[in-house]
């Protein structure tokens, strides 16, 4: 059997294990691959090259950066800046959506712009209760914004460095958009003409938290309209020397003790009080600066009283806790105010079965506790065993801080990277992968995150799939193909031969991935431009444009996947509102493109 034979096989087999099987696609991908290898149809190099191109460098790295975007509060901002512009108008509200998934794709490719905008869009469409009128938009923009530049997609990048490969200039980085704008002003043009009509009304099957009044529940539940205050001991003090339980800040009226914080971490009870013991009371605010002034106590409030904006700030939050059994924190005594022993958290409530505990107490297994602190010390407490946490610090922190303290490092390594990007001064993955670097050495990102960002679902597939693409051209079947294509299209001229590029792209894109359709259809479209003589651009634009419409199924592209769950829509629900955008973009491939690019 030929090596052009075998690469048929291979695809083939590919193609029917993508759409009739659960296995995992990267294990088709890499078996495909290993099969290539094994029948000689590509050496050792060939077989495994994959894992070190530069286009899996690149989009392994934007998906670190699109993480960065959302773990310094940029998407929530975009959310919230999204929501007050609607005005309460369910279609505004859609456009803008739709207008900053596209404007995010261009820069940190679809895949990391939906995962970004992902979790404020649900909440915005749970408000409006309009999730797949949302959603679905939401990944149906994305597409049309990947082809606005070089970064939007990973078959960007792949249909760049096949243009170069066959000898002509490679793809500038907002070249793609002299074809992208138009696709996005159609795409939002159909979706807000037949939208209302074709998108299916269900609820989501998976309902995300929704943090916009996170803070009032929480000084709701704990009572903190009850402001505490810590009051140190000074050396001249006259408590100095009275044992704990004595202390004459007991007999003030409208203040409480609600317990003392000794400095050699002795029990409260035990010994006199020193200079810098504390105790922490509640009460009126001005009783507590006149008693604070009188006994010659320094004075500092543990957390504001019931300031929404207070509680939850960009550098400060809040976290819950639950005592689990066995814990080792079973019989300590706490009480509200109390410096934990590390010193970068202060508890700020305790409650047992919803009750609230106000003065010290033995904690016991399903007690809760509310701390404070900086959300990196909060986020410690996470990997506490003796500590179960209720929602995740980073996660309040993403959705109820928007723009922190690390937006602006963020914001501005984005566009300089994408100014880099645009020059065109370095190789796009070394550009990409020094921004990651940088975003984790600014501390925007720590590296398990920055690991655990990248989807390595998409990076394992593409690598995997590039050995079959360089298959498909090495053994000849690409010029088969190509050949067969040529002649069935001959009599249409050059017109016929983007026609049927996009058909074969857009078929195949809707049954295994998108990027991977353009690994195996780029050697195809480039042999056939070849054989017309005319020039590989627009026939390897047609791939990109065609590639990016794969709108039909949701397993077409991992952003489709995203929104499937969150917006309750079924395998069928894709194809009525996406048949006409697919439609739009055939009529874009071979009415504008030649006229952009001369064959």
């Amino acid at each position: 059997m030929s090596h052009a034979a075998i690469t048929f096989l291979v695809l083939g087999t590919v193609v029917v294990l993508f759409v009739g099987t659960s296995l995992p696609v990267e294990i088709v991908a890499i078996g495909a691959a290993f099969s290539l290898y094994a029948t000689g149809v590509l050496d050792l190099d060939h077989t495994i090259g994959g894992f070190g191109d530069p286009a899996v460098v690149f989009i392994a790295a934007l998906f670190v950066v699109s993480e960065a975007i959302d773990a310094a509060g940029v998407s929530t901002w975009v959310g919230e800046a999204l929501s007050a512009r609607a005005g309460g108008n369910r279609a505004r509200l859609a456009v803008l959506v739709m207008l900053a998934s596209a404007a995010l794709s261009g820069l940190v490719t679809i895949n990391g712009a939906v995962a970004a905008l992902l979790p404020a869009v649900v909440v915005m469409s749970i408000r409006y209760d309009v999730p797949a009128r949302l959603l679905l938009p939401l990944a149906f923009a994305a597409h049309a914004g990947s082809l606005l530049t070089l970064t939007g997609s990973p078959v960007n990048v792949i249909i760049s460095e096949v243009t170069a490969s066959a000898g002509q200039r490679p793809l500038a980085y907002f070249e793609f958009a002299r074809v992208g704008v138009p696709l996005l002003a159609g795409t939002i043009a159909i979706i807000m003409l037949f939208g209302e009509r074709l998108l299916p009304r269900r609820k989501a099957r998976t309902m995300a938290t929704d943090f916009s009044g996170h803070a009032r529940m929480l000084i709701k539940q704990y009572a903190l309209s009850n402001e505490l205050f810590r009051l140190r001991f000074d050396v001249d003090s006259p408590n100095v020397g009275h044992p704990a339980p004595a202390l004459p800040l007991r007999g003030w009226q409208d203040v409480t003790v609600v317990g003392v914080q000794k400095m050699d971490a002795s029990r409260a009870g035990d010994g006199a009080m020193k200079a810098g013991d504390v105790v922490i009371v509640s009460g009126d605010r001005d009783t507590v600066h006149r008693l604070a002034t009188e006994q010659r106590l320094t004075l500092s409030p543990v957390a504001p009283a019931d300031s929404e904006a207070a509680l939850l700030t960009r550098e400060q939050g809040v976290a819950e806790v639950v005592i689990p059994p066995r814990s080792d924190m079973i019989g300590e005594r706490v009480f509200p105010g109390l410096i934990t022993t590390s010193g970068d958290l202060v508890i700020l409530a305790v409650q047992r079965k919803g009750v609230d505990l106000t003065t010290e107490t033995e904690l016991a297994a399903g007690d809760t506790l509310l701390l404070r602190g900086r959300w990196d010390a909060l986020g410690r407490s996470i990997s506490d065993s003796d500590l179960l946490v209720v929602n995740s610090p980073d996660l309040v922190r993403r959705r109820t801080a928007p723009l922190g303290s690390r937006a602006r490092k963020t914001i501005g390594v984005l566009l300089v990277m994408v100014l880099l990007l645009v020059t065109g001064i370095g190789p796009p993955s070394l550009i990409a992968l020094l921004s990651a670097c940088v975003l984790i050495l600014l501390r925007v990102l720590d590296v398990d995150q920055a690991y655990r960002s990248i989807s390595w679902s998409a990076v394992v597939l593409v690598a995997a799939m590039i050995p079959l693409s360089t298959a498909m051209h090495e053994s000849g079947a690409a010029q088969v193909l190509a050949e067969g294509l040529v002649r069935l299209v001959r009599g249409a001229g050059p017109y016929g031969l983007l026609g049927g590029l996009f058909l074969l792209t857009a078929i195949l894109g809707q049954v295994i991935s998108n990027t991977a359709t353009a690994l195996v259809v780029a050697p195809i479209a480039v042999s056939a431009a070849n054989q017309m003589n005319v020039s590989v651009r627009p026939v390897l634009m047609t791939v990109a444009v065609s590639a990016a419409a794969s709108f039909l199924t949701p397993i077409a592209t991992p952003v489709n996947m995203m929104v499937q769950g969150p917006a309750g829509l079924r395998f069928g629900d894709y194809w009525k509102l996406g048949l006409p955008l697919l439609l739009w973009f055939f009529v874009v491939s071979i009415g504008l493109i030649p006229l952009i690019w001369r064959f």
